[in-house]
């Protein structure tokens, strides 16, 4: 089989190297790529938005089946164009990935399915969403409603710095588009949990949990990011929560889109937070999280492109996962300055020793390899994952590993998977 993975990030390098590992996978292509995905795919020279181009070339190589990475072209709609051309593709159509390409129509389902998640207004004018947080005393959450690369999110413990947010997304545009539309949620409290389900027209399968750091700072403090590490399983999902989850989340959206006329089939991701008054939903997905994906599938023993074959072609429910018991730590080396302004084609060195040990990996997110050099070419730039015997284990070995690594300006939160340990 051939294989075509879409994107340049973390996620992307760890589902190209998982699926290279497949006894089905005879190549596997990532377009564009990265310095990291050079070793296990062939790049091609492809953007994920170029969809003509794309559906070209899985036409012409035959490829066998293409893996959508990123939100961006699955909310442009990329699995309808690989459809209708005939194409294997895993992902949700465009339709069914509004769910996080539209977080106001993500919200107003949840309400018309009677999902747990935080009370929540919209708003398309500016001087409407300030005229409702003057009003409010309580600590809010202003969200652009649009794909912002997971940075869309300010929260805010005093109303006059969600004044302060409506004005930077809507007024000067600072994630765009995204912001056309903001929402003006209530601040929720509790602990973070991402759970990842498979979903095919008649089956869910709920994939090991995770926590995800989204915080620049430590102690989650600062602006939000794409993500600054996670580790897998989190002692908070309990049997009995991810059954929770999955009764009154997973199972309702999943008829709610159904009902809609807009039937999911991919990775369903569902961030949330765990409440006093039970599990409520903070955002979905529509797609592998990044850096869950890193933390999460290197402990799958289970064949990825089976898992993934299977959940395109309607047969999810003929699949038995088998995971590693042991936990995973992954933590992410960004670029200064991130996630505001940061410079590029910084130098990188270390990985070797990085990832001699046993059960370390370093899955590159923003690289880009040159004729001599391997250097930086994003704000996330790489994700080192280890695999230990427990939580605490995991976490050593994959701060050894980041400390083997230099570029300038490197940094990392140093409390990646406390939440766990203390």
């Amino acid at each position: 089989m051939k294989v075509l993975v879409i994107g340049s990030g973390g996620r992307e390098h760890v589902l190209a190297e998982r699926l290279a590992r497949s006894a089905h996978v005879k190549q596997v292509f990532c377009a564009p790529g990265n310095g990291g995905t050079s070793a296990v795919a062939d790049n091609v020279p492809l953007a994920p938005e170029a969809l003509s181009d794309l559906v070209k070339f899985a036409t012409e190589r035959r490829i066998d089946l293409t893996v959508v990475g990123p939100e961006a072209p699955l909310c442009a709609g990329i699995v309808d164009r690989f459809q209708q051309a005939d194409l294997p593709v895993f992902g949700p159509t465009a339709s069914a990935a509004r769910l996080e390409g539209d977080k106001a129509y993500a919200k107003n389902l949840m309400h018309s399915a009677l999902i747990p998640t935080a009370e929540a207004r919209s708003f398309e004018r500016y001087e409407d969403a300030r005229a409702y947080v003057a009003t409010r005393d309580t600590p809010q959450v202003v969200k652009a409603a649009g794909l912002a690369a997971g940075k869309g999110v300010v929260i805010c413990d005093d109303p006059a710095d969600a004044l302060l947010a409506l004005e930077r997304i809507m007024i000067e545009r600072a994630f765009g588009d995204a912001g056309s539309t903001v929402l003006v949620e209530e601040k929720l409290t509790g602990p973070e949990l991402s759970v990842l389900a498979m979903v095919d027209d008649r089956t869910l399968y709920v994939l090991e949990s995770a926590q995800d750091h989204k915080p620049v700072g430590e102690g989650d403090t600062g602006p939000n990011t794409g993500g600054m590490g996670a580790y897998s399983p989190t002692p908070i999902a309990t049997d009995a929560v991810l059954q929770q989850i999955d009764r009154e989340i997973l199972v309702p959206i999943v008829n709610a889109l159904g009902r809609s006329d807009t039937p999911y089939r991919g990775v369903l991701y569902a961030g949330l937070m765990l409440t006093a008054a039970g599990p409520k939903v903070l955002e979905f997905n529509c797609r592998f999280g990044d850096p869950e994906a890193q933390a999460v599938l290197p402990r799958l023993k289970s064949d990825l492109f089976e898992l993934l074959h299977a959940t395109v072609h309607g047969k999810l429910e003929e699949i038995e996962l088998v995971w590693d018991p042991r936990p995973a730590v992954c933590v992410v080396l960004a670029s200064q300055g991130y996630p505001g302004e940061y410079g590029i084609g910084k130098v990188i060195t270390g990985i070797e020793a990085a990832e001699a040990p046993n059960d370390v990996f370093v899955h590159h997110a923003g690289t880009r390899q040159t004729d001599k050099y391997l250097i930086s070419s994003g704000g996330r730039v790489l994700g080192v994952t280890a695999l230990g015997d427990d939580i605490p284990t995991a976490q050593r070995k994959a701060y050894a590993a980041v400390d083997q690594i230099e570029f300038e300006g490197a940094f990392c939160r140093r409390d990646i998977a406390n939440q766990a340990i203390t």
